[in-house]
């Protein structure tokens, strides 16, 4: 870079939550002259999250939820993540607010018991995080969770929807993107 005749903007783009999202997107269009159409995205998207909140904030008992950013090892969400899940309506204590996705240990998962179990491996599509999401057949304890009770496990395309900082995260937190997710009781292991 320092070859080059003029020193070029570098935008680190390192987001940790939703509003560190909203930032990015601001020192985006400031970057590139677009200021205000980042201005609008920003207050569009936060009246879609605003409309979510309001909506779920009726539920009564917020169900635990599990969002796997791994599986083989097992890595608990982290960044926006579990913010997007109280948004939507739940309660993941496993994940962490603003902090890196981390390793945890299997039988965390099995105490924190479930109640729906969202498979979104970092950088994978839906059919990639379905075929990791495969291994969890073979983990014990995994029948008895609720999630897999109640057949509320389903893989989703975290590239597209929750891994990536943008606006789509608010499509993620919707849940009204074409083919959303993949049940993994439609890929049910054979056994």
């Amino acid at each position: 870079m320092s070859a080059l005749p003029s020193k070029p903007q570098v935008l680190w783009l390192t987001p940790k939550s939703l509003e560190q999202i909203f930032d990015n997107l601001r020192e985006l269009g400031e970057a590139t002259g677009r200021r205000q159409r980042a201005e609008d995205l920003i207050a569009a998207s936060r009246a879609r999250l605003e409309k979510i909140d309001a909506a779920t904030r009726r539920i009564s008992s917020p169900p635990r939820v599990s969002c796997m950013e791994w599986v083989d090892p097992v890595y608990c969400s982290g960044h926006w993540a579990p913010e997007i899940v109280v948004i939507a309506g739940g309660r993941d204590e496993l994940g962490r607010v603003g902090s890196d996705s981390i390793r945890i240990p299997w039988k965390d998962v099995l105490q924190w018991a479930p109640e729906l179990m969202i498979v979104m491996p970092c950088g994978c599509d839906l059919e990639a995080a379905a075929s990791h999401a495969r291994r969890l057949f073979e983990y014990p304890g995994w029948s008895d969770l609720p999630a897999v009770q109640k057949n509320q496990v389903c893989a989703v395309d975290a590239s597209s929807y929750f891994a990536r900082p943008g606006p789509r995260i608010v499509k993620g937190t919707r849940g009204r993107i074409a083919r959303p997710h993949l049940s993994l009781f439609a890929v049910r292991n054979p056994t």
